[in-house]
């Protein structure tokens, strides 16, 4: 319901071969680069529109006369949320400022370190984003009439999609050359 997929068939298609060997093997693994880029920035938005969402609805609900956004537990909550937020955002734009700045292997070298890093933390902090949306928005966020529990399931499966944070974790600590 987040994300519309299907299968294509190509059979019978006609075709042409673009690319072997190196040339096809460099293709594909920019095509995974930038997609791990721009799959981080999506995150990055999700996670935005989850904080303003929960911000919005805690300064609407109340409980004991007052609005339960003045709670200082979720107040702490919310801003270790935002720092998450502006931190996971800054390593998607410079993963996004290095795809864009040329080529040559440096620049290459340097784009796979910033997007392993804009991937595992845009990641995290979209889930991260979303379950303290569906828990602040209490029991309204777990129904179908809200639509909290859509942005948690995009957040889990945009997760997993071009690399896991663990697995993206695992390659910046190999480019950077960090011991297991």
């Amino acid at each position: 319901m987040t994300r519309q997929l299907c299968d294509i068939t190509l059979d019978g298609a006609p075709a042409r071969q673009l690319a072997v060997g190196p040339d096809a093997v460099g293709a594909i693994e920019a095509g995974l680069l930038a997609g791990a880029a721009v799959l981080a920035a999506e995150q990055i938005g999700l996670a935005q529109r989850c904080l303003d969402m929960t911000v919005a609805y805690l300064k609407e609900r109340r409980q004991f006369a007052r609005p339960i956004g003045s709670f200082q537990g979720l107040k702490h909550r919310l801003a270790d949320l935002w720092a998450a937020i502006a931190q996971a955002r800054a390593a998607s734009r410079y993963a996004a400022a290095c795809l864009s700045s040329g080529d040559g292997a440096t620049a290459l070298a340097e784009a796979r370190i910033a997007v392993a890093l804009a991937k595992s933390a845009c990641s995290d902090v979209a889930v991260t984003a979303a379950q303290e949306c569906v828990q602040m928005h209490g029991g309204i966020g777990f129904t179908w009439e809200h639509p909290a529990h859509l942005y948690l399931k995009r957040a889990k499966a945009a997760s997993v999609a071009f690399g896991t944070p663990g697995a993206h974790r695992a390659a910046l600590a190999d480019l950077v050359n960090l011991p297991a």
